[in-house]
C-alpha cells in the first residue's frame, strides 16, 4: 500500500467531501500518522472509511467523523480539553496538537497504557492520561474549554455541561441503538447552553461498570 497516497485519498475523498473545510484540521490529519495508532492486525484499514475495531468492543471512529468533530470544536491553542474515552489515543493526539493540554480518561487500563506509549513515541507531552469511570462526569481538572466524548451515551449528563467554561464547547454522540446523533453543546454564559445537531451516526457506548446496560 502506498501510505501517503492512501492518506491523501482519505482526506480528499472522505473528509473534505463530508463538509470538513477547515484547513488547520485537514493539515493536521494529513500530518498525523493514523496508521501508527491502529491495531497491527487492522493496519491495512487505517485509511478506510470504516470504524476500526479495538478491544473491549470499542472502535476508532471513521476518519471523516474525527475530522468533523474537530472542526465543530474549533479548538484554540489556549484551550484546556477533557476527552472521555482515550481508546487508541489517535483522537487524543489530534486534540493535543490543537489545544494547550488534554486530560484524557479511559475506564480500561490497557487503553491508557497503549495510548501513552503511542503518544510518547510521537513526542506528544501535553496530555495527562488517567484510568477511571468518567461516564457521568470528570470535573477534577475543570472547568474545561473543550470536552470530547468519544463513546456514545443515552443522554447528555448535566455534569459535563456544567464542567464547561463559559463559551466552552463539547461534542458527544447521544442516543441508543441506531438512533444516535453527534451533538455540539455550547455554553453561552454561566447558565445558558445551546445545542446543534451535527450528523447522525451509531457507535459503541462508553463502557460504564456501574451501569452495565450501557455496554455495547
Amino acid at each position: 500500500m502506498n501510505i501517503e497516497q492512501a492518506r491523501f485519498n482519505m482526506i480528499e475523498q472522505q473528509i473534505r467531501t463530508w463538509e470538513v473545510l477547515d484547513q488547520q484540521v485537514l493539515n493536521l490529519i494529513g500530518q498525523m500518522r493514523r496508521e501508527a495508532f491502529v491495531p497491527s492486525q487492522y493496519r491495512d484499514l487505517a485509511f478506510a472509511d470504516i470504524m476500526v475495531p479495538l478491544d473491549h468492543g470499542q472502535v476508532m471512529m471513521e476518519p471523516k467523523m474525527e475530522a468533523r468533530l474537530l472542526q465543530a470544536l474549533n479548538i484554540a491553542s489556549t484551550d484546556v480539553i477533557l476527552e472521555i474515552g482515550t481508546g487508541s489515543g489517535f483522537f487524543t493526539a489530534l486534540l493535543a496538537k490543537l489545544g494547550k493540554h488534554v486530560y484524557s480518561v479511559d475506564i480500561m487500563p490497557d487503553f491508557t497504557e497503549s495510548a501513552q506509549r503511542r503518544l510518547t513515541e510521537h513526542g506528544i507531552r501535553n496530555v495527562t492520561l488517567e484510568t477511571g469511570d468518567a461516564a457521568n462526569g470528570w470535573d477534577k481538572h475543570g472547568p474545561y474549554d473543550v470536552i470530547a466524548i468519544t463513546g456514545s451515551l443515552p443522554t447528555i449528563p448535566e455534569a459535563f455541561e456544567r464542567s464547561l467554561r463559559p463559551h466552552g464547547r463539547m461534542v458527544v454522540i447521544a442516543g441508543k441503538g441506531a438512533a444516535m446523533e453527534a451533538v455540539l453543546v455550547m455554553r453561552d454564559g454561566r447558565e445558558g447552553w445551546g445545542r446543534e445537531s451535527l450528523f447522525e451516526t451509531s457507535i459503541p457506548a462508553l463502557l460504564h461498570l456501574d451501569q452495565p446496560r450501557f455496554v455495547f
